[in-house]
């Protein structure tokens, strides 16, 4: 059995009440709640969920709670606050968990009965998967950011299902913590078990920001064996698009569309919700507009990105340009509210899925990008390469 450094409940648990048969928690220390998914709640049901939320909290004396007003998507406040800290283990009922793992932590996404036993019992198990190892070289032109990375390898390599995916090499200094967070994040697209950063100097600095507990740093053994090795040159990377349907042995270089419409445009996400993406698209839209027929939706991952972003004046340029900014949440993303297309209508989104019905119809296409490629997008009205945008 493995111990569960911290285990993060969502909203999405608590719709149901089987939460409320839970007697004694492990450790209420080793516990967090985070209200992210369907926040303010519109309707009873969350509603409802919230209320369940907060009397579990406080009958178990969990101080980490997150309810709303200071939320965040789950995995944006677990990086701000500094949850997730080199060498620990982090469970959660969301897929994406796997985010954690830009720093240099064993994250993973479980179901509801697994992280009711590991809020009873601080534990869990899982198998060791084989590796892939992903060495990183070069640097990252303009305008290329982590998503456009995970899109050319997702292309590229396929899926990694049943596989730990391991990122490195002398190009990892050159990516920011917000790509490295990205890249983690959507491992969950190519079904990676866990996605793991090596812990640098960079990763090491911003975790001692954020927190005072003491980082473990876990690096390969010398000599370790991988099911392969692949090269990433950070600087061929162009940026690219994920046709819809799936990420997987599906994605193209911007460039290589022929003009496709869109009806709308979504930045937000635990993938690329960040105040980095926010800047992205606020540099890119300023002074312009937002395409006539083009919706454009921006959803800040937190309360301290949405503060942050209106301190800068982001939101102000966002506003200006045509755009809607909701409060922090995850909507959107998974089509639940602020943003569900509908039949016929084509999304471009720097979100994390874009499967069939993943923002709302069956009948609506969902291409995906960096928020860079979005933002330029919703100016044009089509897909385009936010170089193509003066």
């Amino acid at each position: 059995m493995t111990r569960v450094d911290l285990a993060v409940l969502l909203d999405t648990q608590f719709f149901t009440p089987s939460w409320e048969g839970v007697r004694k928690v492990h450790d209420p220390n080793r516990i967090a709640i985070v209200l992210d998914h369907a926040v303010p709640a519109p309707g009873i049901m969350e509603a409802s969920a919230g209320t369940r939320a907060r009397k579990f909290a406080e009958r178990h004396g969990i101080e980490r709670f997150l309810d709303v007003g200071r939320h965040g998507i789950v995995h944006q406040v677990v990086a701000e606050r500094g949850w997730a800290v080199p060498g620990q283990v982090l469970a959660c009922s969301d897929s994406h968990t796997c985010a954690a793992g830009a720093f240099n932590v064993a994250a993973r996404g479980l179901g509801a009965a697994e992280m009711m036993q590991i809020a009873c019992t601080g534990t869990t198990w899982f198998q060791v998967p084989p590796t892939i190892r992903y060495d990183l070289v070069g640097s990252l032109a303009g305008d290329v950011t982590g998503k456009d990375v995970f899109l050319h390898i997702a292309g590229v390599y396929g899926d990694a299902m049943d596989h730990a995916l391991e990122i490195g090499g002398p190009g990892l200094a050159e990516l920011s913590m917000g790509d490295r967070r990205t890249i983690a994040t959507q491992g969950a697209e190519v079904a990676a078990d866990f996605t793991v950063f090596e812990a640098d100097d960079l990763c090491l600095s911003y975790v001692a920001e954020r927190t005072d507990a003491e980082p473990f740093p876990i690096f390969a053994d010398a000599g370790a064996k991988y099911v392969d090795r692949r090269i990433i040159n950070l600087s061929e990377i162009q940026p690219m698009v994920a046709l819809p349907g799936s990420v997987i042995n599906n994605t193209v270089p911007v460039d290589s569309l022929e003009s496709v419409r869109i009806d709308q445009c979504f930045i937000g996400s635990c993938a690329n919700g960040k105040i980095e993406d926010l800047e992205i698209a606020a540099r890119i839209l300023q002074n312009k507009k937002v395409a006539p027929g083009t919706r454009l939706i921006i959803t800040p991952a937190s309360q301290d990105t949405y503060l942050e972003a209106s301190k800068r004046g982001y939101l102000t340029t966002f506003v200006e340009a045509g755009a809607t900014v909701t409060n922090p949440t995850c909507g959107a993303c998974f089509g639940y509210q602020l943003g569900v297309i509908g039949p016929g209508e084509v999304c471009l989104t720097a979100s994390t899925r874009n499967f069939r019905g993943r923002m709302g119809s069956t009948e609506a296409e969902i291409y995906m990008a960096s928020p860079a490629t979005v933002a330029a997008s919703a100016i044009a009205g089509k897909i385009v390469n936010p170089r193509s945008i003066a």
